[in-house]
């Protein structure tokens, strides 16, 4: 773990770091387990990556924690991982006050059970005056969720006189968007060996690295994640532009 920590250059990291957290119901029952024991068991591979970018002083680490479409799950366990989320800001709340990290939320929270809301309300309250890395938990979002609700903003807005149709570009949607009081993502990271983006920060995504790692989530650790950074460290980001353009 130390060789690849000590490769990572800290000039060069990217400034948000978004994580598709995949593979807990694979993995256990790989192992003979109900798949809510993946979820129990990934509390650690969120820790792990959660202070390993905050070491690292990365501004901003979103999480890919329950999506819209993951209500379509089984019952058990889409209340398994209501009561997760609950159970883990609670018992992490001292680790991020420790670690200056505030916590942020994107997605519809309103559709989430009270006891979660009221975690989440919590965790984020407790935090606010926190000046170190924010944590941002994406919760009952999707891409297109966000992306229809900027689109319904922009509409009001217009039928109310309060937007000149002509002034709309790529910053008007943008600043629309749940996301908007953050950097786009540079990396994104997914764990499993998934190849997708599964509906995850589609607009911002237009110009991030991706990173698939094979591990499954419950087992992913700092090191996994060094090794994501050094391959981000390792890319040539042209926006766009030629090689020659860049130098």
């Amino acid at each position: 773990m130390s060789d690849l920590l000590e490769q990572i250059d800290e000039r060069r990291l990217p400034h948000h770091v978004g994580v598709i957290m995949d593979g807990n119901g694979r993995w256990a029952q790989g192992q003979g387990k109900p798949r809510v024991f993946g979820h129990h068991s990934a509390v650690e591979a969120v820790r792990a990556t959660v202070e390993g970018c905050a070491e690292l002083g990365i501004d901003c680490l979103s999480l890919y924690a329950f999506s819209t479409e993951n209500w379509s799950r089984p019952e058990v366990e889409v209340g398994a991982l209501m009561q997760l989320l609950v159970d883990t800001i609670g018992s992490e709340m001292e680790t991020l006050l420790k670690n200056d990290i505030r916590l942020r939320a994107v997605g519809d929270v309103s559709q989430l059970p009270e006891a979660t809301r009221n975690a989440l309300a919590y965790g984020i309250a407790q935090t606010a005056g926190n000046k170190g890395m924010q944590l941002i938990l994406a919760l009952n979002y999707s891409g297109k969720w966000d992306l229809t609700q900027a689109v319904r903003q922009i509409g009001t807005e217009i039928a109310n006189g309060q937007l000149d149709p002509a002034l709309i570009d790529e910053q008007a949607i943008s600043f629309r968007l749940s996301t908007h009081e953050f950097p786009d993502p540079e990396l994104i990271i997914r764990t499993s060996g998934e190849h997708r983006l599964s509906n995850f920060f589609l607009w911002q995504a237009a110009y991030a690295e991706f990173y698939f790692s094979p591990v499954f989530w419950p087992e992913f650790r700092k090191p996994d994640l060094y090794a994501a950074l050094l391959d981000f460290q390792h890319r040539e980001r042209r926006f766009g532009k030629t090689s020659d353009q860049l130098t």
